[in-house]
């Protein structure tokens, strides 16, 4: 009777595990497209967000539906068709070399999404995502790119495991306002941004290409600069950015 009472409450056991992990799978494969929906949602909204476009109240999807997604090729510049995007897809992309790699990436894709905004047809802003590596995690954002291809419309910081209080301050809105007007590239087309230590320059030149410092986090500006450098250097959108210009499109 004992040896049937112990394999009676070993069976009971794995029968209520083999439940639960039933229950856990269901629940996880139910709730999957409103995760994907919401991950959309928060993707669009820190879209809206970097370009100024976000207004508290709106529905989003409407508020999105101008922006006109496309996908480019980062060694080139150039959009891709849809056939060239499912094959570049397939792709594990490249790995960096050390030199290259200044915003730790290790890995970089052929290709990226970017988002047009247009007014009367003309081209009006561009959204491209960037990210790069802080102190303790990856920084992800979406910056806006005035149609002069160097001015900064606005920028979201929107996912980032920096700590709360200093480097965690990215996520700050009153810090990303201060991006506003700031230029990437001096007249003679050099990436010129950076995020410094301490106040930025009231006035003068300088000021065109310096963001204020974060307090207690000099190893997150840091790598914010240096994601910033990769992004709107060769082997980020600066091909894009070049191939606008060669057509025209400014």
């Amino acid at each position: 009777m004992a040896k049937d009472s112990v394999f009676r409450s070993y069976y009971t056991v794995l029968l209520l595990a083999l439940i639960c992990s039933a229950l856990i799978a269901f629940t996880a494969v139910g709730l999957r497209p409103q995760q994907e929906s919401n991950r959309l949602q928060d993707q669009r909204k820190n879209i809206l967000y970097a370009a100024g476009l976000f207004e508290k109240g709106k529905n989003i999807d409407e508020l999105f539906a101008p922006i006109e997604t496309r996908y480019i090729e980062l060694a080139t510049g150039l959009y891709l068709t849809k056939d060239q995007l499912d094959s570049k897809a397939k792709s594990k992309g490249r790995v960096l070399d050390n030199d290259d790699d200044i915003a730790s990436l290790h890995l970089l894709e052929q290709y990226s999404p970017v988002y047009l905004v247009k007014q009367n047809g003309q081209l009006s802003q561009i959204i491209l995502p960037v990210r790069g590596k802080g102190l303790w995690s990856t920084m992800y954002a979406y910056v806006a790119i005035d149609s002069d291809l160097t001015t900064i419309r606005g920028i979201s910081f929107y996912e980032h495991g920096e700590t709360p209080g200093l480097g965690g301050e990215i996520e700050s809105r009153k810090w990303q306002d201060g991006w506003q007007g700031k230029k990437v590239y001096d007249p003679n087309g050099d990436m010129e941004l950076r995020v410094i230590k301490g106040t930025a320059d009231a006035t003068g030149d300088k000021n065109l290409y310096q963001i204020d410092g974060l307090s207690g986090a000099t190893l997150t500006a840091k790598g914010v600069s240096k994601l910033m450098e990769f992004w709107f250097g060769e082997h980020g959108f600066k091909p894009y950015l070049l191939q606008l210009k060669k057509q025209g499109q400014i």
